[in-house]
């Protein structure tokens, strides 16, 4: 093994490791379900604010969004990112404060628990639909993380890539497994820093190597559509191709998903105290903006490393791995180097990793609190509840490595799909839970089916028909789900003067 590959193995697993200490420090302190799923309620606001979009933007922030760059120009990656600032930010400024003061007071640790305690639903039907949804649409989001490590280790280092995914998923398992929500946060909060991290040092060195900011920009403007907001590059032909006003629509709508992710609800949820819910919205907000930006211009500078002959053209989805491709590079200037390139990828992993943990916890608590629980009745005590999340914990892990055992799989595409079911299902039912005292059970079932049926039925059936068809199937189901929301509850009584008064309650809270 030569002096730069053993410089950047020893950096990354030494950052492996103390994820896995982290793990282990917290697994001492869950002593109940609420300490396991929400940290009992204690997190502050800066590790709230980093932890919610570190799991948010995972392999997607530091593979997909340089890699959609990178081919096609700015226009798609932009719009898409534009999407998820406005996402976030509103995501922050609505729903954040009122769910945490609504799931205290209801008691509610998860967010199937919720939906059903909100409307009383005593037979717990919306905490299994929810439950199956989350289960559903997060084993596809895991299996992107772990696709995401294993093209990282296999461009590389050329180690298989179903083996890298494999060690990778058992290490995330890990410290998950042993640490809980306590765990997860504090893992994502160092994590966000390595990301940020791995983004500025990729940046200034890239240029570098392009020729300066000059050659980067000339580069980009000289391929046609490549810096418009209005059409994109296409590599293969060398052409420009519109982006129509409703495919703007389409990708700005990434910011609907927000309204529905239950890794990041169960942040606000478990903030120690919602006043310093402001500070935490500052924070994430301006992260967001910053690192979304950093990550679409990694892939300009990367296609202008091309253009200089420092990196070989990446066709597909190897565009994704542009950010490991530079970080191959830099790792080449010395062993002090190599140890930064092991830093970066450690950043690559920890994207792939704050995601990946956060979905396996809310998948655990589905099946364990939702499922088995709430709505099989099956009697539980702590230490049999908390074994049941780490099965479940992995059981996900097992059909995520299977789902991504591919590895021409596209990390952007995956995350896609996921972020629609989510946003589809949960999206307008969670704001009209939060902010509409006539919305009814009923209306909330409906809902929930209908926008989650609709993802399916928009990808497979209805977008393949091109044209005017092909919009990001988010957009149609978030819009499905919400219409049922209002119709039917407009149709069916309206909710009992209980469930009014506990929404009174919380809104004069």
């Amino acid at each position: 093994m030569s002096t730069i590959n053993f410089c950047i193995i020893a950096a990354i697993v030494g950052y492996l490791l103390i994820m896995l200490a982290i793990g282990f420090i917290f697994s001492k302190t869950n002593s109940d379900s609420t300490d396991f799923y929400l940290g009992g309620r204690k997190m502050g606001p800066i590790v709230t604010a980093m932890s919610a979009e570190a799991s948010d933007m995972s392999s997607w922030l530091l593979m997909g969004l340089p890699g959609v760059a990178y081919l096609s120009g700015v226009c798609d990656a932009a719009w898409t990112a534009i999407g998820v600032v406005l996402g976030t930010w509103l995501n922050w400024l609505f729903v954040a404060r009122r769910l945490r003061r609504y799931s205290s007071t209801l008691g509610a640790i998860t967010v199937p628990d919720f939906f059903s305690r909100r409307f009383h639903d005593k037979r717990n039907i919306l905490n299994a639909i929810a439950a199956l949804a989350i289960v559903v649409f997060f084993v596809p989001y895991t299996a992107s993380g772990f696709a995401a490590c294993g093209k990282l280790f296999n461009s590389l280092f050329g180690v298989d890539y179903m083996w890298a995914m494999v060690i990778s998923a058992l290490i995330i398992v890990g410290y998950t497994i042993m640490g809980g929500f306590k765990a997860v946060c504090t893992t994502d909060l160092i994590q966000s820093c390595v990301m940020t991290l791995a983004l500025f040092v990729v940046v200034g060195f890239g240029v570098s190597t392009a020729g300066g900011l000059d050659a980067v920009m000339a580069n980009a403007a000289s391929l046609p559509g490549y810096l418009s907001m209005n059409a994109v590059h296409d590599a293969a032909s060398g052409t420009s191709a519109a982006y129509s006003p409703l495919t703007i629509l389409s990708s700005v709508a990434w910011g609907l998903g927000y309204f529905g992710m239950p890794h990041i609800l169960l942040r606000f949820m478990a903030v120690e105290d919602e006043k310093k819910l402001v500070l935490s919205r500052r924070i994430a907000s301006v992260w967001v903006v910053i690192t979304t930006a950093v990550a679409i211009f990694i892939g300009i500078v990367g296609r202008a490393m091309t253009k200089a002959g420092a990196l070989e053209f990446l066709e597909g989805s190897a565009s994704e791995t542009i950010l490991v491709r530079i970080a191959g590079l830099i790792s080449q200037i010395g062993p002090f180097a190599a140890i930064v390139a092991g830093v970066i990828l450690a950043g690559i992993l920890a994207a792939t990793m704050s995601t990946a943990d956060s979905q396996m916890l809310a998948a655990a608590s589905s099946v364990s609190q939702n499922l088995l629980q709430d709505f099989l009745h099956i009697k539980m005590d702590g230490k049999q509840s908390l074994r049941a999340a780490r099965l479940t914990i992995l059981a996900v892990c097992v059909l995520g490595i299977f789902m991504a055992r591919d590895p021409n799989s596209s990390v952007f595409g995956i995350v896609s799909f996921a972020w629609a079911g989510f946003g589809g299902a949960f999206g307008a039912v969670m704001l009209c839970s939060l902010f509409w005292k006539r919305f009814n059970f009923q209306g909330a079932l409906a809902g929930m089916a209908g926008g989650g049926i609709t993802v399916f039925v928009w990808k497979y059936l209805v977008r393949p028909l091109g044209g005017a068809w092909n919009i990001y199937e988010l957009l149609p189901a978030f819009l499905v789900s919400l219409a049922l929301c209002v119709i039917v509850s407009l149709l069916t009584p309206a909710p009992d003067a209980e469930i009014q008064s506990e929404f009174d309650a919380v809104k004069a809270g």
